[in-house]
């Protein structure tokens, strides 16, 4: 359906018209040569490039030259975003191909935020349910067509659009900067996102597979009214300095240009139904065939190795039930990973299995809920030669059953563990107290025990004895 706007037919202005006045410095006037000379030189044209898109929201003039422009925004406010296009290929395509692919997203600048994105839009959506990060304002909106607000990506939104026709698409950010900060001392120390527009065409099977062209500009997000107070606060502390100091700064602007950028990780993937569209972030489950195998691998506690590649650590990774994160460290040796600290990790993985992989890559070993000392009575004595004392060999149980202390001892006998019928420990006055699970959890910890067998009568089994 194609969503109209009560304006007066689009004047589509020509390239030089367009770009006359640039406000960036990309485009450079020439330099004035002296008179009679000038007649002689080429005529400057303005560089146009294939696409563009204008975000219509005035940039900070306290950013530099030669840095990116940072442009603030007011919660839940429509701003255009207008889509130029003098694609030169529109012509070589047919009437029915002319629809262009546009995806709008909102992402963390921060690259630490990047790689917990995931656990940061979760934990939003939580303490802000049935709200979006990204809307699109569709009754304002020029020029769009087939728009898709999937309700699993918060933060992306999609459409359709004809290049030869005008576009401008109107969006809404609904959530703050300081929301993902752990301070909250206003939208000035909050964290900075993205609005990058990726383009791509469709291709013969109608999908659209191709890109072409994405951009971004750097934000920042106040509450109502909060963005006009700080634009004014920051030209006023120009403003105060020197006319010498002043000409480091960005001239004013009442937009923003988009600066082209690498497209967004699976850009080119197709259009997908909003039952199996999947939001791209830096942390999703790793699909490669090294990652691909079952996440309740039994961690192998053996440590990663400073020297260890990039696919030794992709492997260590799925053995210690990291494979959730192979995509996140698919570019990490051994030694880049242990660079990072706790307080780094429990950023990138959230708190819980940021906490498991700082434990993992230290090799902490986690401690046993009870340790017996069991030495076996057999006709060999293991017995030192300098000491002349017994040697114990330790028993570590995790669940504190019976049935595990079963099975352990018999791995001490080298014996198959159905062979132990019965496990006893000597009690007062010489009796045998049949060992149960309550027992076993009121066993002190590092207990000492002389463990010996008896073979049952007319039978394979034992019964073993613990003093």
């Amino acid at each position: 359906m194609l969503f109209c706007h009560s304006q007066p037919e689009h004047y589509w202005p020509t390239p030089a018209e367009h770009y006359q006045n640039p406000h960036s410095t990309i485009y450079r006037e020439p330099m004035q040569l002296p008179f009679l000379k000038q007649e002689d030189q080429p005529l400057f044209v303005p560089l146009c490039p294939a696409f563009q898109c204008i975000l219509y929201a005035p940039s900070s003039p306290a950013i530099k030259l030669y840095e990116e422009t940072l442009t603030y925004l007011n919660q839940g406010q429509s701003y255009e975003i207008r889509l130029l296009s003098n694609w030169k290929g529109i012509g070589d395509l047919s009437e029915g191909r002319r629809l262009l692919r546009s995806v709008v997203r909102v992402v963390f600048h921060d690259r630490r935020l990047q790689y917990s994105e995931r656990q940061q839009l979760e934990s939003w959506q939580l303490n802000h349910p049935g709200d979006r990060i990204l809307d699109l304002d569709v009754p304002l909106s020029v020029g769009v067509t087939d728009p898709l607000v999937n309700p699993n990506t918060l933060n992306t939104i999609e459409f359709l659009w004809d290049p030869s026709k005008r576009t401008s698409v109107f969006i809404q950010v609904n959530c703050i900067s300081t929301e993902f900060t752990q301070r909250k001392n206003g939208g000035e120390k909050g964290a900075p996102f993205r609005v990058q527009v990726d383009t791509y065409k469709g291709d013969a099977h109608g999908g659209f597979t191709e890109h072409l062209y994405s951009c971004s500009c750097q934000v920042k997000v106040f509450k109502p009214k909060g963005a006009d107070r700080k634009q004014k606060t920051d030209r006023e502390k120009v403003e105060k300095r020197s006319a010498l100091e002043r000409e480091k700064y960005q001239p004013d602007s009442e937009t923003t240009v988009l600066t082209e950028c690498i497209p967004w990780p699976d850009i080119e993937a197709p259009r997908s139904p909003p039952s199996t569209f999947r939001m791209p972030t830096p942390e999703r489950v790793c699909a490669s065939p090294v990652c691909a195998s079952d996440s309740s691998t039994e961690c192998s506690g053996e440590s990663l190795s400073p020297s260890s590649s990039i696919s030794e650590t992709q492997q260590w990774l799925v053995r210690n039930r990291f494979s959730n994160y192979c995509r996140t460290f698919s570019n990490f040796t051994g030694a880049d990973l242990l660079k990072f600290s706790r307080k780094d990790l429990t950023q990138i993985c959230g708190v819980a299995d940021g906490i498991r992989l700082a434990h993992s890559l230290n090799a902490r070993s986690v401690r046993p809920r009870l340790t017996l000392y069991i030495t076996t009575d057999t006709p060999e004595k293991k017995i030192t030669d300098d000491t002349n004392q017994t040697v114990y060999q330790e028993l570590y149980l995790e669940e504190i059953t019976a049935a595990e202390l079963t099975t352990k001892v018999a791995d001490l006998f080298s014996i198959p563990a159905n062979h132990i019928q019965q496990i006893s420990r000597t009690g007062p006055h010489g009796i045998h107290i049949l060992l149960s699970d309550t027992m076993v959890r009121h066993m002190p910890d590092e207990s000492c025990f002389l463990a010996s067998l008896q073979k049952l009568q007319n039978s394979d089994s034992f019964h073993c004895i613990l003093r």
